[in-house]
């Protein structure tokens, strides 16, 4: 399961300042240039093999570190395969990555070697006179309250000075100078380290704020909390530093998907910002995105339009993007569950929260291809809430397999394999490139074909929801379901209008547009579809979804697989062609006037150091654990569904419990030796599926040199006792499972649980990401 985690941690960057209407940007994660880049490091980052790495990163790596050109450094507990390759390894401890970025931060600042010019443009008009594409936010005063805390930005108001909500202040030469973010007729720069009263207000710049966290403690006392050396900080820091705006800090999952996660990456993600590399060739990059498949500017469709759209209401299950001082069910401290006024998708609180009936019970639970049993950290838990119909009444999925998960369904409907069906792939944040790869139906479908709105269509995830539309009489589907005279009435009439506005282009004037498809190419298309059955391909079906205007541009996008930019396109004058282009929060006022629902505590709005904590804020201390448990991936098992894969599984058949050869000495394990992996939480080491079966979460050691000491990890995607490794009865036939697919160990339901939520893993209260480095276990031989 991809949660999103980096998503959500560094969204934080483009926090939005409260009391007006102004907006800092979209959210979303950023990643090296890798085809220009001279320095990155990879935080957590598994990158040759894993990480969106094989296909779009390592051929640029590689072709980088064989030049000469580009010189990379990994810290990250586990000597992984880009560690290899790496200038120097830092064998982090899990979860104190915020402690090193800080050491960097105080040796950057102590030393100048940030970029001042960059750092103090406070608004577009000032990052435009230096041709820079982004600013920040480093120079704007924040109001310091009465207990010493930073809190809401200074405004234009609170001096009595011309402006609104969205007028804010920085300092030139003792004197305020007020301004606007996105303002490009003024230019407003401010200086980076104040600390003073303005008017009786007690003010202090971003920078400041940063400074006085970093200089909080020594280099060597931050070294010594994420026991590493000094020498390996100043060495980062002074190597990072030395690139110009070709050095990238490059992230993932392992810094992440901590307690403390959301404030590990805004502190590593601070370093990039000090060197000002956003949009640079080189540098830090957001992605060049889709061509818009889903209409706008211009183009020919508009797939949002809908006859009756409902507007969302109230809180959702999780209390993503809500705040719980201003619901109905405010209670006091601690709220029930935790609230993520900040967040947006915090996939592990979904089950427990629906099993809890907070903020209220669901009577049905549609899942589209997940698998949150097996994917997520202490994914047990969220068994005895699947197995009982008192909290979810019903449960329906549209899957390929019959997963750990969907087991445990009312009902699972057949869908399609990734070469029987659409999907709009867009882009990633690694790639400065326009792509909007189209991936259409190749083969004949394996389900059955059934009826809907009159129409053959295979069994699938879309069918199922165009039939229970049918049988509601829902407006937006069917006949007329688009608008009068166009219809929705198979799944290709919403997709091909989607590939029609992918041909329309980038430019509102349409000069881009993609050209019609010649004769030749028209016959190429129907030759190439000739297998796909009638319930797939209509040539004229097809048309009359887009029309004759459209229809062969359509053709001519498909025939290619979609439409991108040629490779010299995505750069200009040393910057991306596809720019971010706006402010880049190193202070977060949002966050910082957002309360902990838990705790009551306002959140900080500046990268910080916090301690690994249960969801009150409670260090842990599981005595008698005394190995770290953390996993990783390998380019044979990728993924939960990776070992439907005999090529990939013959190669490596079973995953391993890694264990650093000190720790093996020191429990006198052997290698090739089965262990269990037991927690404080689930001290009998097993899987429970509440169906009289238990899993032990049981594995074979591997003795290895390459993890830091006092760390275990295992390879993601084996231990199945479902996904086929089981027997099922479908029809009343007995399907026999395939027990290579349960070979290895899956221990994740050894991960630790939360104290105060009973039912959830440990988790990031900010809601920056699900939770899989922080347990400490015990190894028990088998």
């Amino acid at each position: 399961v991809c949660q999103g985690s980096i998503y959500f941690a560094a969204k934080g960057m483009a926090d939005q300042p409260s009391g007006g209407t102004w907006s800092g940007g979209a959210k979303w994660y950023w990643m090296a240039d890798t085809s220009h880049a001279e320095f990155i490091i990879y935080w957590g980052a598994n990158v040759i093999e894993a990480n969106y790495g094989p296909t779009l990163k390592n051929p640029k790596i590689m072709r980088g570190l064989t030049s000469g050109k580009l010189k990379v450094a990994v810290i990250d507990p586990r000597f992984s395969t880009i560690a290899t390759k790496a200038w120097k390894w830092v064998p982090i401890k899990p979860g104190t990555d915020a402690a090193f970025a800080m050491g960097m931060i105080r040796w950057i600042i102590d030393n100048q070697r940030y970029d001042r010019r960059y750092l103090e443009n406070a608004n577009k008009g000032a990052a435009s006179a230096d041709k820079e594409p982004t600013w920040s936010n480093g120079a704007w005063l924040v109001k310091i309250g009465s207990d010493g805390k930073p809190g809401k930005f200074l405004r234009a108001s609170d001096l009595k000075l011309e402006g609104d909500a969205d007028t804010f202040v920085c300092l030139r030469n003792n004197q305020p100078v007020t301004f606007k973010s996105d303002d490009t007729a003024k230019v407003a720069e401010g200086d980076l380290f104040v600390d003073t009263t303005i008017d009786g207000i007690r003010v202090k710049s971003g920078m400041q704020i940063l400074k006085e966290e970093a200089m909080a403690k020594t280099i060597e006392q931050w070294a010594a909390e994420c026991d590493q050396s000094a020498t390996d900080i100043v060495d980062l820091a002074r190597e990072f530093t030395s690139h110009g705006k070709k050095a990238v800090v490059e992230i993932h999952r392992g810094v992440s998907q901590h307690t403390n996660g959301y404030y590990n990456v805004l502190a590593t993600y601070a370093l990039n910002l000090l060197i000002g590399n956003a949009d640079w060739q080189g540098g830090f990059v957001y992605g060049a995105g889709s061509y818009t498949e889903s209409g706008g500017s211009g183009r020919p469709f508009t797939i949002a339009d809908h006859p009756k759209k409902l507007t969302p209401f109230g809180v959702n299950i999780i209390r993503g993007e809500s705040t719980y001082e201003e619901s109905t069910i405010f209670a006091g401290y601690p709220a029930k569950r935790p609230w993520y006024p900040l967040a947006s998708d915090v996939y592990q609180e979904i089950i427990p929260s629906m099993g809890d009936a907070y903020p209220y019970p669901v009577k049905a639970y549609f899942l589209y291809m997940g698998a949150p049993v097996y994917s997520l950290p202490a994914g047990d838990q969220t068994i005895p809430i699947l197995a009982d119909p008192n909290k979810i009444p019903l449960f329906v999925t549209s899957d390929i397999v019959i997963s750990e998960h969907s087991a445990y369904a009312d009902y699972i409907f057949p869908d399609l394999t990734y070469l029987e069906r659409w999907e709009f792939q867009r882009t990633h944040p690694s790639i400065v490139h326009r792509v909007s790869p189209v991936r259409q139906p190749a083969i004949a479908p394996i389900p059955e074909t059934v009826k809907v709105f009159g129409e053959d269509m295979p069994i699938s995830m879309e069918s199922v929801f165009m039939a229970l539309a049918e049988y509601m009489a829902m407006p937006g589907f069917g006949p007329n379901g688009f608008k009068a005279g166009v219809d929705l009435n198979r799944p290709e009439d919403l997709y091909l209008k989607m590939v029609a506005n992918v041909a329309y282009g980038d430019s509102s004037s349409g000069t881009d547009t993609a050209p019609d498809a010649s004769d030749e190419e028209v016959a190429i298309f129907k030759a190439a579809r000739a297998h796909l059955p009638g319930s797939v391909f209509d040539f004229e079906k097809w048309r009359k979804a887009v029309g004759d205007a459209w229809w062969r541009k359509v053709i001519y996008v498909l025939n290619r697989g979609g439409r991108w930019w040629s490779y010299a396109e995505a750069w200009s004058s040393g910057q991306v062609k596809a720019k971010y282009g706006k402010l880049i929060n190193l202070y977060l006022e949002k966050t910082a006037t957002t309360k902990n629902s838990l705790t009551g505590k306002v959140l900080s709005g500046i990268p910080t150091v916090l301690p690994i904590a249960d969801s009150l804020g409670r260090p842990i201390n599981d005595a008698g654990y005394d190995l770290q448990l953390i996993t990783h991936r390998t380019v044979l098992a990728t993924k939960s569904r990776t070992v439907s894969n005999y090529w990939l599984l013959d190669r490596l058949p079973e995953n391993f419990i890694e264990v650093h050869t000190s720790d093996a000495i020191r429990l006198g394990l052997q290698n090739g030796q089965k262990a269990r992996v037991v927690s404080a939480t689930n001290p009998e080491g097993v899987w429970d599926l509440k169906n009289g079966k238990k899993i032990p979460i049981v594995g074979t050691v591997k003795v290895i040199e390459g993890i830091r000491p006092g760390v275990i990890t295992f390879t993601l995607g084996y231990g199945h006792w479902s996904y086929g490794a089981d027997d099922q009865i479908v029809d009343g036939k007995v399907v026999k499972g395939d027990r290579r697919r349960a070979a290895g160990v899956h221990a994740n339901a050894a991960m630790r649980v939360d104290d105060y939520m009973k039912n959830t893993s440990l988790s990031d209260v900010v809601g920056g990401s699900v939770v899989f480095y922080d347990t400490m276990v015990r190894l028990i031989p088998a």
